[in-house]
């Protein structure tokens, strides 16, 4: 059930954890650490900008003169499709994420989805009617959910332990830098008169990609999928290289190694490595479903109103004034640049649960409230007497969702799937959820300017039903992944004798002092070693 931890269930004794806290030395007194970080922020970190740059591009370019009159003033379902294409093209790169990852590696992955990000953009800056925007949108689409799952599990397989989990919950801070940079761009665009006014803005959009292409070779593989492709030597330098600062003879190197190669040998026995392995187990299927809904809850939460729709949110309580909007545009998007960044910082202070529990239940507290300041500000619109009281209060409830929102459904979201997915469907899982996500983001984006304009702020009232089940939903079914290594959960759900088998390779190293042995073939299962620091004979 929900209050169970990862007590009792198949997660190991927590010996690099233990090892990693042990260390005292700050990761920016470390060079080859401190280097890894670095790049990490514009070739991973970076991925999120291009979904931030175009939800408030979307957001803005629906405020600007010129677009309006080029695409002929879209309404209704001809409007949602506009903003939901993003969406639907990366639901039908789906299907190929696990099988590109698992061929070429991450950072391949990456430097794929950014090209066809590039080609997108340049498309959307080109377009000459609605169909061809859309059809821009739809390849820009496409290539985001590659680049987001490749990269939000490099970071998780690079960093060092200690801080994995601060830099995963950073990985969507980025969404909000690109926002704010969408919405400056747009409203220094605003008062261009000619099509320039977004055809700059939608070529702007390839700038992100254009950097990750440019450094993400500079950034070493993930040492585990070079393990699982019996590249086991490359794998250790790796490791020696940015956990030990260079030092092959490390003892938290040697047991790191030990158990990442012993945890992926016991995965690829009991795995295809196909899309039939998410509901092969009682404990994958569960992981499944906690994915599913966590794509959903990201999207369903109410946030596509304010990333998609602010501009009509605001006309409904009288706010009409497109500098006003612009202005309030960038306002909401340095605020919540401020609590994405403030709450990745805490993840390392609070368990997962708690931190979903008090997002969930403070969504839905902010979402009632919201609602009644809606249905008095339009009330007092509609009668001829603007209630200003009520306005001030929705824009204030506008800002409040920001930080509630964050200390689960941003901070948290990819920290969590890489704790919660091992390392042979990680890549799988998290496009799983990638599916749902985009599927509700599409629904959301196209349904939301019909239920506007349809039923006004009743509207608002289907998301607070949402957010109540979210709130059972997190506290019966999700699990505690806090203060463990991403080996040290790989068995999570499953039976402890196998978390106990990668926890005693790592005995043999630390209590023992063996040298961990560099395995070829570890997923063809051929025994053939030397050990670590010895040339092959």
């Amino acid at each position: 059930m929900g209050g169970v931890g990862v007590a009792g269930s198949g997660a190991s004794d927590p010996i690099i954890t233990r090892l990693a806290n042990e260390d005292k030395v700050k990761w920016y007194r470390k060079p080859n650490l401190r280097y890894l970080y670095f790049l990490l922020f514009p070739t991973c970190m970076g991925i999120e900008l291009t979904s931030g740059f175009d939800s408030q591009m979307i957001n803005a370019l629906q405020i600007v003169p010129s677009w309006i009159s080029f695409f002929g003033n879209p309404q209704g379902s001809l409007k949602g499709i506009i903003a939901a294409a993003y969406s639907l093209g990366a639901i039908l790169s789906l299907p190929f994420i696990g099988i590109v990852n698992d061929k070429y590696g991450r950072r391949w992955s990456v430097f794929g989805g950014s090209a066809i990000m590039v080609v997108g953009a340049l498309i959307q800056g080109f377009a000459v009617n609605a169909g061809m925007y859309i059809v821009a949108r739809l390849i820009l689409g496409f290539g985001i959910p590659t680049c987001i799952v490749s990269a939000s599990s490099l970071i998780g397989e690079l960093a060092y332990p200690k801080e994995r989990p601060v830099l995963t919950s950073l990985f969507n801070v980025s969404y909000f830098v690109g926002q704010i940079t969408a919405a400056a761009i747009c409203f220094g665009t605003n008062n261009i008169v000619t099509n320039m006014a977004w055809k700059i803005p939608s070529w702007l959009q390839m700038c992100p990609s254009l950097v990750q292409m440019a450094f993400v070779l500079f950034l070493p593989e993930s040492p585990r999928w070079l393990i699982q492709h019996d590249r086991v030597e490359e794998a250790y330098d790796v490791l020696a290289k940015y956990h030990a600062e260079g030092n092959r003879e490390s003892e938290f190197v040697k047991a790191e190694f030990a158990q990442i190669q012993t945890t992926i040998s016991i995965e690829l026995e009991h795995s295809k490595t196909s899309w039939t392995d998410l509901v092969a187990t009682a404990g994958m299927r569960r992981r499944l479903l906690i994915s599913s809904m966590l794509g959903l809850f990201t999207q369903w939460s109410g946030n596509t109103l304010i990333s998609y729709y602010l501009g009509d949110l605001l006309a409904m309580i009288g706010k009409n004034d497109s500098i006003f909007k612009q202005q309030i545009n960038v306002a909401s998007a340095c605020w919540q640049l401020v609590c994405g960044t403030f709450v990745a910082f805490l993840v390392t202070k609070f368990k997962r649960r708690q931190m979903y529990l008090v997002c969930t239940i403070s969504l839905l507290c902010v979402y009632i409230a919201w609602t009644v300041s809606m249905e008095r500000a339009i009330t007092g619109k509609e009668s001829g007497h603007p209630n200003n009281a009520a306005n001030v209060a929705t824009i204030f409830w506008i800002f409040a969702y920001s930080p509630c929102y964050n200390i689960g459904y941003n901070a948290l979201t990819y920290t969590y799937l890489v704790e919660l997915w091992p390392y042979a469907e990680r890549s799988r899982g998290i496009a799983f959820f990638q599916l749902f996500g985009r599927l509700a983001g599409f629904f959301t984006t196209f349904v939301n300017p019909i239920g506007l304009a349809t039923v006004s702020w009743r509207y608002l009232i289907s998301y607070c039903c949402f957010l109540a089940f979210e709130i059972a939903f997190v506290y019966f079914m999700f699990p505690e992944t806090f203060g463990r290594t991403l080996e040290e959960l790989a068995f999570l759900f499953e039976d402890k004798a196998l978390a106990d088998e990668a926890v005693h390779a790592v005995e043999k190293v630390v209590v023992h002092h063996e040298e961990p042995a560099v395995s070829k073939g570890v997923a063809a299962g051929n025994i053939e070693t030397l050990e670590v620091g010895k040339e092959e004979v």
